[in-house]
């Protein structure tokens, strides 16, 4: 199966879990704490969106799931560290 093949409301919710996790490395020692803290309330975040899928709320839908989950990461943005290839914020 291709990512074309891929239902759109599927699509959507799997770039909403990259975009979840696939984060600036910390530039530093220093910036790691923060890094893995706004990594780990993120990724707590996806873990309810898929149990929404697959377990709690399938009536729901991944399209819903992945509306929520970029909703709950714009609460948690990759901030507050200096991080590889950019300045941080």
């Amino acid at each position: 199966m291709t990512a074309h093949e891929i239902p759109a409301p599927m699509r959507a919710l799997l770039a909403a879990v990259l975009e979840a996790i696939d984060l600036p490395y910390p530039a530093t020692v220093g910036d790691s704490e923060r890094y893995h803290d706004v990594l780990e309330r993120r990724v707590a975040h996806v873990a309810i969106a898929l149990r929404g899928v697959l377990h709690d709320r399938p009536l729901m839908g991944s399209e819903w799931e992945a509306e929520y989950l970029r909703e709950r990461l714009a609460e948690h943005p990759p901030t507050g560290y200096r991080h590889v290839g950019g300045e941080g914020q």
